[in-house]
C-alpha cells in the first residue's frame, strides 16, 4: 500500500477552528533564586586539571572518533563533576539517541530511545532522575515515577510534535469518531496521553495498532508515522497533521544526490520521515532499529537520515563505519548541554510537575504499552 494514500483521514487543529497549539515556551533561566541557593551543593572545580585529565581519559576513549582533542578540555571538568554530583544527589541521567556524545557516552547512566528510556524508567531506583531530552520525555519519566524527583536541564526543551495537539483536540477526535480506539505517540504532551486509549513509539507502533482490534484507528500526531504505520497494516489510520521539525525537512531529491554520487552509499530512513523519503532508503525504522540496523550489517558508508547527533553517537561506537551527514539538528534537544545538566545537580532546578490527576490518566496509556506482550 502506498504511503501516500494509505490513510483512511487527516485532521489538523484548522478542523476543530483552534490554530494555535502549544505549551508556551518557559523564560531563559537567569540568576539563582534564593531557593536554589539553599539546597545548592558546594561548587565543584571546573578547571582544566591532569587530575580531571587522568579521572576523563577512559571516557574520552569512548567519544575520540567524533569529539576532537581541542574541545575535550572544554568538556571534561564538566563530565567530571556532573559525575560526582551525580552519586551526591543519588541521580541518574537518562539520555535520548538524540544528546551529544558528551552527554549520551560520558554522563548518562541510560541512554536510548523513547520507548527503552520509558522502560528503564520504571527500574530507576536513584531518587532523582535528570531527563536529558525534551520536555514530554521528562514527562513520561514524572508520570511513571510520581513520588521521584524529575529535572529536565532545560524546560524549554520542546517538541514540535508534542506542540501540535493538545487533550482537547483528542476529545474532539473522539466526538468526531465515536468508538474509535486513540493512539498517541509518546511524542505527546501529558494532558494527550491522558486522554487517550495507548501510547506508542516508532519501534513498537504497528504492534500497537494492530493490539487493538480494531479495524480503524486514530493515530497521532505524527502524520508520517501513522502513513507508514497504514502502508504496513490492514488497520485503517485516521491520521493528525503533525509532523517533526527535523525529519520534515529531509527530501527524496537531496537523498538521490546521495546515491547518485555514491550508488553504494546505503540509506536508512526514521519513519517520521516524509513518504518520499522513505522510498528512497534501503531501509526504514526506528530509532532503535536503524542502530541495530548499522551494527548487524556494517556497510562502509551510510546516511543515517535523522537527527545528527544519532550518528555521532553511532560512530562513536562503530569508528570504522563512514557516516554521510545530511542529517538536522534538532532545536530542542541542543538545549541541553554539560553546563546546564551540572546546573541541575548543582542547584536541583528545572522541576517537571504534573497535575496529579492527569498523570494517574497518562500512566495507564504508557503502562499499557510497557506492558504490551511482543
Amino acid at each position: 500500500m502506498a504511503l501516500e494514500t494509505a490513510l483512511a483521514g487527516l485532521y489538523g487543529p484548522e478542523d476543530f477552528g483552534n490554530p494555535v497549539h502549544g505549551r508556551p515556551a518557559a523564560p531563559a533561566r537567569s540568576r539563582v533564586t534564593a531557593e536554589e541557593r539553599a539546597r545548592a551543593l558546594p561548587m565543584p572545580s571546573l578547571e582544566w586539571t591532569p587530575e580531571v585529565e587522568r579521572a576523563t581519559a577512559h571516557l574520552y576513549e569512548k567519544v575520540k572518533a567524533v569529539i576532537p582533542p581541542v574541545e575535550w578540555p572544554f568538556m571534561a571538568p564538566y563530565i567530571k563533576a556532573i559525575n560526582e554530583l551525580k552519586r551526591e544527589r543519588n541521580a541518574v541521567i537518562l539520555a535520548h539517541n538524540y544528546q551529544t556524545p558528551e552527554i549520551f557516552n560520558c554522563v548518562a547512566d541510560i541512554g536510548g530511545d523513547s520507548l527503552k528510556l520509558a522502560i528503564e524508567a520504571t527500574k530507576v531506583k536513584a531518587d532523582t532522575i535528570i531527563q536529558c531530552g525534551v520536555h514530554f520525555m521528562a514527562e513520561t519519566s514524572k508520570i511513571l515515577n510520581p513520588a521521584k524527583t524529575v529535572l529536565i536541564p532545560d524546560s524549554r526543551a520542546g517538541c514540535s510534535l508534542a506542540s501540535s495537539i493538545t487533550g482537547e483536540d483528542v476529545r474532539l477526535l473522539r466526538e468526531r469518531f465515536p468508538g474509535v480506539p486513540v493512539v498517541a505517540y509518546v511524542n505527546t504532551s501529558a494532558d494527550v496521553k491522558a486522554e487517550v486509549d495507548i501510547c506508542c513509539t516508532s519501534s513498537n507502533a504497528v504492534q500497537v495498532v494492530e493490539s487493538l482490534g480494531a479495524d480503524t484507528v486514530i493515530m497521532l500526531p505524527d502524520q508520517y508515522l501513522a502513513k507508514y504505520v497504514a502502508s504496513k497494516t490492514r488497520v485503517k489510520i485516521i491520521a493528525w497533521k503533525g509532523a517533526c521539525e527535523v525529519h520534515e525537512r529531509f527530501t527524496g531529491d537531496e537523498l538521490r544526490s546521495y546515491r547518485t554520487a555514491d550508488p553504494g552509499v546505503q540509506i536508512i530512513a526514521h519513519p517520521e520521515c516524509p513518504p518520499d523519503v522513505i522510498a528512497e532508503a534501503d531501509f526504514t525504522g526506528s530509532t532503535a532499529h536503524m542502530i541495530n540496523w548499522v551494527r548487524d550489517n556494517k556497510p562502509k558508508r551510510v546516511v543515517l537520515v535523522t537527527e545528527c547527533s544519532m550518528a555521532d553517537n553511532v560512530q562513536a561506537e562503530l569508528p570504522q563505519i563512514e557516516f554521510v551527514k545530511p542529517c538536522n539538528l534538532c532545536p530542542h534537544m541542543k538545549r541541553i548541554t554539560l553546563p546546564k545538566i551540572w546546573g541541575s545537580l548543582v542547584y536541583m532546578r528545572e522541576e517537571v510537575t504534573i497535575d496529579p490527576m492527569i498523570a494517574d490518566k497518562a500512566r495507564r496509556s504508557v503502562e499499557r504499552m510497557i506492558n504490551l506482550k511482543n
